[in-house]
């Protein structure tokens, strides 16, 4: 179990970097572009670096986030359950995040694929759109995974 979890802390703590890379080059290029914007020289197609970046940033956040429990919790309600009540409840939301997130991973593949073989493209700089709807799709994915071992971790903390 404890190997598991290193896996999953690895893995998301390097999705989690690229997110941060990506939001360290958005913050920069909109710096750049604000004052070279000043001066009559502005970047093209910084708006759509930016939105596709964007979604590189949530995308590759969200398995950190889970692990660490970073999200927004209601625990009012869970914290006066019993231990095994507690497990039951985490199995019932997580497998429902589960559904949701596969659901989410496949569409953005569905996705990604329609634009690859119609070769969609951003209007001004042409950066193809489908590597992002396969990255953010394989995130969901990854999630899933991160699911399970709460899943398995709160039936293992309810029984000890």
């Amino acid at each position: 179990m404890d190997r598991l979890s290193g896996i999953f802390q690895k893995a998301s703590k390097g999705l989690a970097v690229v997110a941060g890379i990506a939001l360290t080059f958005m913050m920069l290029l909109t710096v750049m572009d604000v004052t070279l914007r000043a001066i009559g020289m502005p970047f093209r197609g910084t708006y759509e670096v930016v939105s596709l970046a964007l979604g590189l940033v949530i995308g590759f956040s969200i398995p950190l986030v889970s692990l660490k429990k970073q999200h927004v919790y209601m625990d009012i309600v869970v914290e006066s359950l019993s231990p095994r009540n507690k497990a039951i409840m985490n199995t019932i939301t997580r497998i429902m995040n589960i559904i949701l997130f596969v659901l989410i991973g496949c569409a953005l593949f569905i996705i990604g694929n329609e634009y690859r073989i119609s070769g969609e493209t951003s209007p001004t700089i042409k950066l193809p759109f489908y590597p992002m709807a396969y990255g953010v799709g394989i995130c969901c994915f990854i999630e899933c995974f991160v699911f399970i071992f709460e899943i398995v971790k709160g039936w293992r903390e309810s029984h000890e």
